[in-house]
């Protein structure tokens, strides 16, 4: 286990070690392996060699290289390298002494001479290909939000990754900021293909969400105001390495091959494997298995057409009974129908089909109607999403009355309201808040809000940032956000003034020009680079509350072996540490890191109902493909 301990931020070891000119070389040479290799260490607290000790370290030597002034030299910076991972020999080297760096556009990553690069920041033409950073021959890397860019303001630093963790610094602001203006025009370009003037900034955003663009001009009252004072953190916080420890109360082996991790707010939660439906009992410290486990018909699990293991459960019925769905392809979500499980039985009761007028179709992703309807004894209706299709499902028929399970055809699921997009819209994912509006995440990056009254035409779309949104999620009051990326979760409030004066979210109305800009939770390029290049953020959750009143306390994300942890009330508060010397949309780094020791399926926190007095969160379950954790935030300060 670890934490975010800012191994970039506070460096205070003094301890350096000069090396010669023929000895940089080498160095750097055996630094790309040990950076690479130093991938699957665990995050630590060790501190590191401080950039600015090694500035000093350099000066007192009087070394003899060009002057950072020389007009001959154009966007003169250091050079530093990051090696050693988390080991103890972690630590900062300089690799070039004084260089420059240049934003140019090409056709390839993989270029190597400046003959093959097609121009130079700066210049008016727009062509093809895209824009690289190019430091010497050591650095090349596309402009994108894969490069995980830090900005240290303070320091006239930045830092990324780039098949290693690299840092530049500046020799004045000027330079600085002309570097980050720059980054951030190459970026926009990268992502849409224009120019980033003001007008195509308006074209992208709209008039109405300028303040993405310009975050220091948009509204940030709504941020400090949204909980209305209920658990708003001091004002004299000082968000210093954490205030909580995570504790792993205990861990258990599954049945092998976990695909998703379904959590109950009642007696029991479960695990989905190759083999079948695996039982745990909740408890105020975790999830225990019971050693009950539902296993599918002679052991496969064949829904619609198809025979993959279900990628998907969801609880219904006072979690009675759990909808099982199953991809008809390998590799991609779409299923024709779902499985419906009496977990009180242990049997498969029937197989639905999507159908409307009388017409097949597929689904790509189902949730409850809303936050707490899994609860409902009663429950029959649930939200359905493919690719350009909302809809609600109803397993009743149009008279009211529950279909008969009768062998021979599968019973059809009733549409009883949404609707088909023929252009395309390309969904994602979707959740739903405590009382039915609905929250759709899209290819584009867009994110759509729905009231649950109609599903037809959104009240609020925000615009993308150019990545994909994987998975979204909702607090039960609607008034936040979160949306998942490759890179990168977003965390937008949702609430706005109306001309009245009233305060709303917009999910019940259009939010004007009055937009709060979101913010970005990012991993630093640190423990961007241990997760490794190949690991995505993958399902951000809110902590789960399911009646109004009460306030859910942090966000957990996944990427790799990683369980990433953030405080709610920390994100939120403008005054935070690491919102200081930004440029452009707030970024949050200050986060806990849970390790495992393969790939995790999913982390998410138990309902509030399980939170013990001495602790402020219920525990974090965690999921792997051979095992399930339990953990507890201890409530220490």
């Amino acid at each position: 286990m670890g934490t975010s301990q800012s191994r970039e931020d506070y460096i205070t070891d003094s301890e350096y070690e000069e090396e010669s000119e023929s000895e940089e070389s080498s160095q750097y040479d055996d630094a790309q392996e040990t950076s690479s290799s130093s991938s699957s260490s665990q995050p630590g607290t060790k501190t590191l060699n401080s950039l600015d000790e090694v500035d000093a370290k350099l000066k007192s030597l009087k070394l003899k290289y060009p002057n950072p002034q020389n007009p001959n030299l154009k966007n003169p910076v250091k050079l530093y390298l990051h090696i050693g991972g988390n080991t103890p020999k972690a630590k900062w080297i300089v690799s070039s002494k004084i260089t420059s760096y240049s934003f140019v556009k090409t056709q390839k990553i993989n270029g190597g001479n400046g003959s093959d690069d097609d121009e130079e920041s700066g210049k008016s033409y727009v062509g093809d290909g895209f824009w690289v950073l190019k430091v010497e021959s050591k650095v090349r890397a596309k402009v994108s939000t894969e490069m995980q860019l830090k900005m240290f303001g303070d320091q006239r630093r930045v830092d990324f990754v780039c098949n290693g963790v690299w840092a530049l610094k500046f020799f004045s602001d000027s330079d600085y900021r002309k570097f980050v203006s720059e980054f951030q025009d190459c970026l926009f370009e990268n992502v849409y293909g224009l120019r980033a003037t003001e007008e195509n900034k308006v074209k992208v955003y709209g008039k109405d969400f300028m303040g993405w663009v310009k975050p220091e001009a948009a509204d940030e009252s709504m941020w400090e105001d949204a909980d209305d004072g209920v658990g708003k953190s001091p004002e004299n916080l000082t968000p210093v390495r954490g205030n909580q420890d995570l504790l792993e109360e205990f861990e258990e082996l599954a049945n092998g091959g976990v695909q998703s991790l379904t959590l109950g707010a009642l007696d029991n939660s479960f695990l989905v494997s190759d083999l079948g439906v695996q039982v745990y009992r909740n408890f105020n410290d975790g999830i225990h298995n019971k050693g009950l486990s539902v296993r599918f018909d002679g052991g496969s699990s064949r829904i619609g057409g198809s025979n993959s293991t279900p990628k998907k459960a969801m609880l219904m019925r006072g979690e009675t009974n759990m909808m099982l769905m199953s991809p008809l392809k390998e590799g991609k979500p779409h299923a024709s129908g779902i499985k419906q499980l009496d977990i009180e039985t242990g049997k498969i009761v029937t197989e639905w089909k999507f159908e409307k007028d009388g017409a097949d179709i597929s689904m790509r992703d189902i949730t409850n109607d809303n936050k707490g309807s899994q609860l409902d004894p009663s429950e029959s209706t649930f939200l359905g999403l493919d690719d350009n299709r909302l809809c609600q499902w109803d397993m009743r028929d149009r008279g009211g009355i529950v279909q008969n399970l009768v062998k021979g055809d599968s019973p059809v699921l009733n549409w009883t309201q949404g609707h088909q997009f023929s252009r395309g819209t390309n969904f994602q994912c979707f959740a739903s808040t405590g009382d039915g509006s609905i929250v759709v995440g899209s290819l584009d990056g867009k994110i759509r809000l729905y009231s649950m009254k109609s599903m037809r035409q959104a009240k609020t779309a925000f615009p993308g940032l150019g990545s994909p949104i994987t998975h979204v999620d909702v607090t039960y009051d609607g008034k936040w956000i979160l949306g998942t990326t490759d890179t990168y979760l977003i965390l937008i409030c949702t609430l706005f003034t109306d001309k009245d004066g009233k305060t709303k979210t917009g999910f019940s109305g259009r939010m004007g020009n009055k937009i709060p800009a979101p913010r970005l939770l990012k991993l630093t390029p640190l423990d961007s680079h241990l997760a490794g290049t190949d690991n995505k953020f993958h399902d951000g959750h809110f902590s789960w509350v399911t009646e109004g009143g009460k306030q859910e306390r942090h966000l957990v994300a996944t990427v790799g072996k990683f369980s990433v942890i953030w405080d709610f009330q920390r994100v939120k508060n403008s005054a935070h540490e690491c919102y200081r010397n930004q440029q452009g949309l707030k970024s949050c780094y200050c986060y806990k890191i849970l390790l495992k020791d393969e790939s995790i399926v999913q982390s998410r926190f138990m309902h509030d109902k399980f939170a013990v007095t001495d602790s402020p969160e219920a525990p974090l379950v965690v999921a792997t493909p051979m095992k399930v954790s339990s953990i507890s935030l201890s409530g220490r300060r």
